[in-house]
């Protein structure tokens, strides 16, 4: 049994992935704006009570544009994640901003010099305010082997691949 995870690998395949594939269609019916989850000023505490929740849980959430899912990610705390996602000012923090803004300004520096550099800086910023027009759809998952593998089992169904990847570093 890996991380307690009491399903086999056809179980998770065949029944839970798909199932939990439906609980996230659904809520991508029902997104929020990811500006929700990065509001200067505003904590996560009031951002779980707009979101009918006490505590911050492991879960999958799917970014949209136009209704069109970009990237999946997932988080052991999803809504600190989106947090960072919309107001990291770090290369690890923000590290879908870095990634959409190394497309726009190509360098050979390291992360932490690209974030340093001003021209780079600003790519990074625009990415992100890019990303607070996004929408956020979050279902709970609280097994990390079944998180992990729906976060792949979500990417390749819904197709976003332009944003996530599974390279190890």
């Amino acid at each position: 049994m890996i991380d307690t995870c009491p399903s086999t690998f056809k179980e998770l395949a065949t029944v839970i992935l798909p199932s939990d594939m439906v609980r996230l269609r659904v809520a991508l019916t029902k997104s929020y704006s990811l500006r929700e989850f990065s509001t200067s000023g505003v904590g996560v505490k009031t951002i779980l009570r707009k979101i009918g929740r006490t505590s911050d849980f492991s879960g999958c959430y799917v970014l949209t544009r136009d209704d069109k899912p970009f990237y999946v990610g997932i988080s052991r705390s999803v809504v600190g994640r989106l947090r960072q996602h919309g107001m990291g000012r770090t290369h690890s923090d923000a590290s879908l901003a870095y990634s959409m803004a190394r497309v726009k300004a190509p360098h050979e520096l390291t992360r932490s010099e690209a974030m340093e550099n001003p021209a780079f800086r600003k790519k990074f910023q625009e990415a992100q305010r890019l990303l607070h027009g996004s929408s956020v759809a979050i279902i709970e998952i609280e097994n990390p082997l079944e998180l992990y593998l729906f976060e792949a089992y979500c990417a390749m169904e819904l197709d976003t691949s332009k944003w996530n990847t599974f390279r190890t570093h």
